[in-house]
């Protein structure tokens, strides 16, 4: 027997579940169901944040993000970050806010987060373990082929996510569904990911080290495509840490496209190549007999410092190129990225089915009536630090109000 329902979401992760949450409340009586291939519902919640769940920041605005940012705007606005967390302590789970501005459950468990999430389905079909396989438009809607059978629906939001941590489910099912409905895909490639340098490189060595960092994507003649600031971590196979995950995006797009592009690093942000330099020559004036390392003692981890420090001991006894050298090395450090770790690790996807093709006041599909879309299968991603989460609730609010305001 093929089941029906008036609303079918397709994807039970974040954005699905807040649009099958808004949707049944909108609309008592319509029957609202949640499609997804997962046993679990919430497997990429519950590893986000460290397994905490960052949930927002407590300032978010478009220019947090990648993508059409006047599009993306008009969404945020319909959601704002205090009804966001108004809407979770709704729920049962309280926020705070830590030092960096992101915002967690004041549990530290992201497990707060997808039971509460769960308990406001109220009135929603979750159908676990229930793979879409293909979404056909028919007579007054859809039929969609899971699994486990055939079922109707009368209106369909998409909310797959992306190809980020496969693992969880995500694995780009949903853009082949949304292409068969009349949807282009752009270029999709990993975001806030690590990055990988050669075993060989210097990086390797100091494995789990951290600093204060500021990266550059710089392009043919000095242009500079991209800069962030922030914290920095050296693994033993590259370079991770909020910084690297931030720049990550704009070093593999640049690489995409043709260029070649240098990933730039200063370890002193702040310092320019002139004022450190200048300040190295006053020091060596006013005594002669002390070093790199006493100049920048407190400011460097002591493991990086000792790799500028190969010069001469005392900056007395440095050439002007030898004392020059030594500025590059902490300001200008071109680091020799060779890859990224790839989806298998990507916190989120880059790329999408472009904002055009959705009508921004009801997430409603431009190409097929009936059809919403929400989410991270859209083109738009944004920094790290809650930034992703805020869209999917916005956007997942929007699409299911609009998809249930649309059969009242």
């Amino acid at each position: 027997m093929q089941e029906e329902y008036d609303i079918a979401v397709v994807g039970a992760g974040a954005a699905g579940l807040t649009a099958a949450i808004f949707a049944s409340r909108a609309a008592r009586g319509l029957r609202v169901a949640a499609f997804d291939g997962a046993p679990k519902i919430g497997a990429k919640i519950l590893i986000s944040g460290g397994g905490r769940c960052n949930v927002t920041h407590f300032e978010v605005s478009a220019a947090d993000f990648n993508g059409n940012r006047n599009s993306i705007a008009k969404v945020l606005r319909t959601f704002s970050v205090e009804q966001t967390v108004a809407w979770f302590h709704e729920m049962g789970v309280a926020l705070k806010r830590e030092e960096t501005g992101k915002l967690f459950p004041v549990s530290d468990r992201a497990r707060s987060v997808v039971d509460a999430l769960l308990e406001s389905c109220e009135g929603v079909e979750v159908l676990t373990g229930t793979r879409v396989e293909r979404i056909e438009r028919a007579e007054a809607g859809f039929i969609l082929d899971t699994s486990r059978g055939s079922s109707r629906a009368r209106r369909v939001i998409l909310s797959t996510g992306g190809r980020s941590v496969p693992k969880t489910g995500s694995d780009g099912q949903g853009y082949q569904m949304a292409r068969a409905l009349g949807h282009s895909v752009t270029d999709l490639f990993p975001a806030l990911v690590p990055l990988l340098v050669d075993e060989s490189h210097w990086i390797t060595t100091i494995s789990g080290t951290s600093v204060e960092a500021e990266l550059s994507v710089r392009l043919a003649r000095g242009r500079i495509a991209a800069r962030h600031h922030g914290s920095l971590l050296f693994t033993h196979v590259g370079i991770s840490g909020p910084l690297a995950l931030d720049i990550s995006r704009h070093w593999i797009e640049a690489k995409r496209k043709g260029e070649k592009p240098e990933l730039v690093a200063n370890f002193l942000p702040g310092e320019t190549f002139e004022s450190l330099d200048a300040a190295f020559v006053a020091e060596s004036k006013r005594n002669p007999h002390s070093t790199v390392g006493s100049v920048l003692r407190g400011r460097l981890p002591e493991r990086l410092l000792a790799l500028a420090g190969e010069a001469p001991a005392t900056l007395g006894r440095m050439t002007r190129e030898q004392r020059r050298q030594v500025v590059r090395s902490l300001i200008e450090t071109v680091i020799p990225v060779r890859g990224d770790r790839g989806f298998e690790v990507a916190e989120v996807t880059a790329g999408g089915i472009p904002l055009t093709e959705v009508n921004l006041p009801t997430m409603e599909s431009r190409r097929c009536e009936g059809l919403y879309l929400c989410g991270e299968i859209l083109d738009v991603d944004g920094r790290i630090g809650g930034f992703n989460f805020q869209w999917a609730w916005a956007s997942g609010r929007l699409a299911g109000l609009s998809a249930a305001e649309s059969l009242e």
